[in-house]
Order: C-alpha cells, then structure tokens, then sequence
C-alpha cells in the first residue's frame, strides 16, 4: 500500500507529513518508557528486539502474496510491532521500514513519505493495539488467546488503513474518480491482504510467545504468572500467630524459589531469539523473496483499474542502485533481489537499532534519581 508521488495534491500530502511528525514526536516520547528499564528489566528485554522487528518487517513486506486474479498483497506490519514492542515503538519500527524504502529502493514517494506513515504506520498501530488489547481484557488469560487476538488485530488494521488511504485520497486526490468505487475496491482487496497479514501475524506472535512470553509487550501483563500466596511450611510453634499473646503476627514467608525464579527470568538473554529471527529474517529477504508474487498489490491494481495511476510521478530515487529491490549491474535476478533484501535488512536493523538504542538511553538518563538507585541497589547484602 506505498503510496507514490503524484496520488495526493501537494497540500494534503503537506498536511499528512504534519501528522506523521506530530506522530513520530509523541511516539519518541512514549518509547522511552516502553525501552526504558521499567520493571523486572523489561525495557532492556524490548530494545534489542525493536530493531530486529523492523528489518523483519522490511524482510516479509518483499514477500508478496497472491490474493485474487493478477492481484496480490504484502505485510502491512503494524500489528505486529504493536504486539511485540509496544504502539510507540511500532509507529517508529514502520516509519523506520518505509523511509529506508522511499529513500534506498524507490517503493512508496518521497513526497508522499507522510501520507505512507499516517495510514500504513500510525493507522495501523493504532487500530491493532486498541483492538487487540480489548480482547485480552475480555478473554481468558491463555496463550493462545493472545495468538487469536493478534490474528483479529492485524485482520482488522488492513482495511482500516485502506478506509484511511481512501479518506485522504478524498481530501486530495489528484484524479476525478468516483470515491464510492475507490472506496469499495480498496476495502474490498484489503480485507482479502489482512487475513494473510493476520496469518504472518499471529504465526509470529504465536513463536515468540510460545519461547519467550515476556518479549510480547503487548501481553506481558495478561501472560506474568498470578502471585500465589502460599502458607508456609512451618511447625505450630513456628508458625504466624503463635507468637505471644497480643504480640504482631508474623507475614508468612515467601517461597524460598520465588525470587529466584524471578531473578533467573530478569537475566534470561534474548541473544538466542534474536538470533533466530535474524535468521529467518534474511531467509526471507535473501531466498525467500525471489518467489514472491510479481502481480501489482492492492493499492497499485485499484489505482490502475481507476485511472488514478495517470497521475503518477518519477520516483525522485529511482535511479538508486537499489531501486525496485535489485542490485544494479547484477545481471541474475535471483542474486540481485537477494542481495538487495540482505542490504536492506542490514541497513533496517542498524538504523532501527541505532534509533531505539538512543531512544533507551535518552530514558535511561532522564530517569529519576530515586529510581536509578533502587534498580542499581539490588537486594540487601545479607540476602546476596
């Protein structure tokens, strides 16, 4: 759903560049706390996951999917950042995904670079979150209640970006066309893309929290274990209120294993996750994406049966060495686009990466001095 130079007047496309800053701004704010260290270490556990979620995003977008007769579709992506990260660090994680686009592969306009951030990363991220979290608050504490959950979220995101791109095209579209059949053709084949961006969705969500339910940002409060109280296993001379009359009684003891237990789940490294998903990320950007569909996606076969393509312009980069995702002078396509997919995840995952390490440490240094103190102070020495 790249939405090319030339599909939107200047003024609207203006206007939808000041959302999309006003957006990035607030979600700057908003990820320093969902990357700052919060509780149990929980932003330590999200930040190096934010850049690799980007590259793979970037990585599944080149996997186009066929949909209907000569059309096809690809990941949207933010449900799945949402999910993973958090609606702050997902806005950034697509903004990341699409500005690399624009400016290294010639795919979705430069001067359009706002429009695509409002309806594919803004839209979509909100949309997903709200209704995902809505049902967790409704459905049972399961896992594979969230990995329903994301399936619906990232169903219902598609064709509400298509309503939102058609409600700017309203507003300022560059071709006299009957809105009413835009509007039908857009959320007609996007409902038909958003159940294989569920599909993709809820398999990633569903690995993720199947190994790691921690690293669901979106869920981690619906997956943490209840807190048990148990009694302790003590004698009747020992136990709480058997001390002498009108003496305090006595809390019952914790379980000897609990903070252990949640000391281990604070230390556990996500290197071996990440690890895996870079993995299978340039899978899919290095192998996989020389079988993607080469059909137009959604976007494309509605502006085409319209006439709203005519108005296209020249894409300011289209003479990148990278454009249309392939390597210039490489005369084998395989290798080209392969290689293409593998620069970009490279530069997704360092740029994405190095934004969201700035953004943790800029949390980090905001922190508040009592704050720092208690995580840096750890348990009392007697304990250690």
């Amino acid at each position: 759903m790249h939405v090319p130079d030339g599909f939107i007047d200047a003024p609207v496309s203006a206007g939808t560049g000041v959302v999309a800053a006003a957006a990035l701004a607030v979600s700057l704010r908003g990820a320093r706390r969902e990357l700052g260290g919060g509780p149990g270490g929980a932003g330590e556990r999200t930040a190096p996951l934010a850049g690799l979620v980007a590259a793979f995003i970037f990585a599944v977008q080149m996997l186009n999917f066929p949909v209907a007769a000569g059309t096809s579709g690809h990941l949207l992506g933010g449900a799945l950042a949402a999910i993973l990260v958090g609606p702050y660090t997902g806005v950034l994680c697509v903004s990341v995904v699409l500005l690399l686009q624009g400016v290294l592969f010639a795919d979705g306009g430069l001067t359009a670079l706002g429009t695509n951030i409002t309806d594919m990363g803004v839209v979509t991220v909100l949309v997903a979150y709200a209704v995902f979290r809505g049902l967790l608050r409704v459905l049972p504490r399961r896992r594979s209640v969230v990995t329903g959950a994301s399936f619906v979220a990232a169903l219902v995101s598609v064709p509400a970006a298509a309503v939102a791109f058609t409600a700017v095209y309203a507003l300022g579209g560059t071709t006299d066309v009957s809105l009413g059949k835009v509007f039908g053709a857009m959320v007609g084949v996007h409902v038909l893309i958003g159940i294989g961006e569920a599909a993709i969705t809820a398999a990633t969500v569903g690995a993720v929290v199947a190994v790691r339910p921690d690293l669901v940002h979106g869920a981690r409060d619906r997956l943490a274990a209840p807190l048990e109280l148990r009694p302790s296993p003590l004698s009747d001379a020992e136990a709480p209120g058997a001390e002498a009359p009108g003496a305090e009684p006595r809390p019952a003891a914790a379980p000897a294993d609990a903070a252990p237990a949640a000391a281990a789940g604070r230390r556990r490294s996500v290197r071996p996750l990440w690890i895996a998903g870079l993995v299978v990320t340039l899978a899919c950007a290095g192998g996989l994406s020389f079988y993607a569909s080469s059909d137009p996606d959604g976007l494309e076969k509605v502006a085409a049966d319209n006439g709203i393509d005519k108005q296209a312009e020249d894409h300011a980069a289209e003479d990148s060495p990278l454009a249309d995702y392939g390597v210039q002078d490489i005369a084998d396509s395989r290798l080209s686009g392969g290689l293409a997919g593998v620069i970009g995840v490279g530069a997704t995952l360092v740029v994405g990466s190095g934004v969201f390490v700035a953004v943790r440490r800029r949390s980090n240094s905001g922190a508040p001095v009592e704050a720092g103190a208690s995580a840096a102070s750890g348990p009392p020495a007697t304990e250690r």
